[in-house]
């Protein structure tokens, strides 16, 4: 028999036979069982334990006194699970009892013995339900064979039930090799990526994960650039500038932009640019003017919205690419839904609505989120109309919410970045540091693979990169001369990033190697 004390590893920590044992049920469960079996006769080490081995024999001959005598004896080692594992015995045993007839025994069981176990009541009543149902009712499980196959099934029930040592917990050796992943993964600042891991050596990415040198300057603005966005598809960049223009850029096969068409028609600076979810239309915000909403494809203007008494601040599509929505920076004009022909779908408004600076809507559409009077915001559900409000000690300039719908950020003048969950299971936020912001709107946002990092412009010409589990950056990124104000992530291109200047120029950024 193996000796239960040895262990193996550098540092002593494992003992042997559990390591042989989990291995032992691994080769089980992916259908190696000859091989499982050579390994228990080899090592000594059984994969079931003497008390699951007496079990099992009680289980399979119907000894159900027998069963229920053992596990009550177990009662120490099992804890809080003896009743669940009585529950899944005495359910067999019913259900046999039923089979043969015996619905008088059937019905004293259940009321002697389930009705007293400290389970689901659900299931108890489940269980009485299929008992009146069956009573007096021949259900055609008499075969031999089905009977042995329903025992079995009990077993399988019963194995998830036991704790350790009587049972090992299922598929445990997949459950360790995955937390050991976990980890390596939680602990790598640079890791970006949905490829498996490889376990022959521990894993650690470098910073050539993530975009960290200038790859290409885009120089079609003739002023400031505000603003900066990558298409959802990722085929596409749209930018905009105190020049009045947005520019289309096309995103090619080699990862060079070249562009597109230039949109023009604002008679004042283009303060932001949005992307519908499937990337046919394009909305532009002239800065205290109008919104426009353009076809990408062809590059014409097809709509005009707002008006002198409702100036536009911000905006934000649904889901469906035909309706989205829009903040006033006006207070008392609220916030409004348009469909793509200009009607109002949908309006919140009050005699004390105030200034809207940004809006947002989850790209799962289930949650409207806005920054209101510069340091509150709330989150709307849309479907119950259930409201949030979280209050920030300092002015918001900007919002950005994760792909995946889970998080937003806001970037505050205090200069520092707060990261948020929208369903509000935690009231307090992540805080990101290390950028310069006090006067201007500078904005951020989410990248990488699963949003693992976000990006952010600084008043000091640089952009900062942060993993999204660590408030201080792993990479400061300089190559622009005045102020960075806004940075798009490629949602398609983990390794593409496009930056956002007061120099009248976009960077694009890719990785080292």
């Amino acid at each position: 028999m193996e000796n239960s004390s040895e262990v193996l590893g550098p540092k002593g920590l494992i003992k042997k036979h559990e390591f042989v044992r989990i291995i032992v049920q691994c080769l089980y469960s992916l259908g190696y069982s000859k091989t499982a079996s050579c390994l228990e006769s080899e090592s000594g080490v059984s994969y079931k334990s003497a008390e699951f081995k007496l079990l099992e024999t009680l289980v399979l001959n119907g000894d159900w006194d027998g069963c229920m005598s053992y596990l009550d004896s177990l009662r120490d080692a099992l804890g809080e699970t003896r009743d669940s594992a009585l529950f899944v015995v005495l359910r067999q045993c019913l259900l046999e009892y039923l089979n043969r007839g015996e619905d008088t025994l059937a019905l004293d069981l259940l009321r002697k013995r389930v009705s007293v176990l400290d389970v689901d009541r659900f299931k108890v009543h489940n269980l009485a339900k299929s008992v009146l149902s069956l009573k007096g009712v021949d259900s055609g499980v008499e075969d031999g064979d089905v009977v042995h196959d329903l025992r079995r099934k009990c077993l399988v029930d019963l194995e998830k039930l036991l704790p350790p040592p009587i049972s090992v917990p299922e598929r445990r050796l997949e459950h360790l090799v995955e937390s050991t992943i976990t980890a390596w993964v939680d602990s790598c600042l640079y890791h970006g990526s949905s490829n498996p891991i490889s376990l022959y050596e521990d894993h650690h990415c470098g910073r050539d994960q993530i975009p960290t040198v200038t790859t290409q300057i885009l120089t079609g603005h003739r002023n400031e650039v505000w603003f900066v966005q990558f298409s959802n598809n990722g085929e596409y960049l749209a930018s905009s500038s105190n020049d009045c223009t947005s520019i289309i850029w096309k995103v090619l096969e080699d990862g060079n932009l070249t562009l597109k068409d230039t949109l023009c028609g604002h008679q004042r600076a283009i303060s932001l640019v949005a992307w519908s979810p499937d990337d046919s239309k394009l909305l532009t915000i002239g800065n205290t003017e109008v919104l426009k909403l353009w076809d990408v494809e062809t590059g014409t203007c097809q709509h005009t919205f707002g008006s002198p008494d409702f100036v536009i601040s911000s905006c934000a599509w649904f889901p469906n690419s035909k309706q989205f929505v829009c903040g006033s920076s006006d207070p008392e004009k609220g916030i409004c839904m348009w469909d793509c022909d200009g009607n109002e779908i949908k309006a919140w408004r009050g005699m004390r609505m105030p200034k809207v600076v940004d809006i947002a809507v989850t790209p799962d559409g289930e949650y409207l989120i806005s920054v209101f009077l510069d340091k509150e915001i709330r989150i709307l559900h849309m479907e119950t109309n259930a409201e949030r409000v979280i209050s920030e000690e300092h002015p918001i300039t900007s919002l950005s919410v994760s792909g995946d719908s889970q998080f937003f950020i806001v970037n505050l003048n205090s200069q520092e970045i707060h990261m948020w969950d929208v369903a509000g299971k935690s009231n307090k936020p992540l805080r990101f540091v290390g950028h310069k912001q006090c006067k201007y709107v500078i904005r951020s946002c989410f990248g990488g693979f699963n949003s693992t990092f976000i990006a952010s412009g600084s008043e000091n010409a640089q952009v900062f990169i942060w993993n999204s589990r660590n408030s201080r950056p792993i990479e400061v990124l300089s190559g622009h001369s005045l102020t960075v104000n806004c940075v798009s992530w490629n949602p398609k291109r983990p390794q593409m990033l496009a930056s956002a200047s007061d120099d009248y120029t976009i960077r694009i950024w890719g990785p080292s190697s």
